[in-house]
């Protein structure tokens, strides 16, 4: 199947453990765990309940995982990108991904931001190429620019 331009969800089973099996329309199927980001998302914070957190559905287009009763939403392209982390082969892929989705950034916005080209970076966010350790290290040193006052 071709590769999705943008990520949209196919279906998503909520399981044990605040986590969810996701599958996407390109076929890929991951599980993304939610308890790693009740600290940096306040907002989820409702989701800690197991029943609320069982009350996940898809959108009708497959753009977003909602709670409705909640009004909670997360994006499917947001969710792409967590399941890379997760579920990311070594430390740098991981660093890589945890960094692109720290920041939403768009496989483009990722290169302009190294000074790398897209289809180098896309190549790394498909795990086509492994993310080298200077990669990794670019996207700490990016962030460090970004907190500068």
């Amino acid at each position: 199947m071709a590769p999705m331009k943008r990520p949209r969800l196919q279906g998503a089973e909520v399981l044990a453990g605040y986590r969810l099996r996701l599958t996407f329309i390109d076929g890929s199927v991951f599980t993304v765990r939610f308890d790693e980001f009740w600290d940096e998302s306040p907002g989820l914070e409702p989701l800690r309940n197991p029943q609320a957190f069982a009350g996940a559905i898809i959108d009708e287009d497959g753009w977003q995982v909602e709670w409705p009763a909640l009004d909670i939403q997360v994006g499917a392209d947001t969710l792409w990108l967590d399941a890379q982390a997760q579920n990311a082969p070594d430390e740098n892929t991981r660093a890589f991904a945890q960094w692109r989705a720290r920041y939403g950034l768009s496989l483009k916005q990722a290169a302009e931001a190294l000074g790398m080209t897209p289809r180098t970076m896309s190549s790394y966010g498909t795990g086509a190429r492994p993310v080298p350790r200077y990669i990794a290290l670019a996207c700490k040193g990016w962030e460090a620019e970004q907190r500068k006052p």
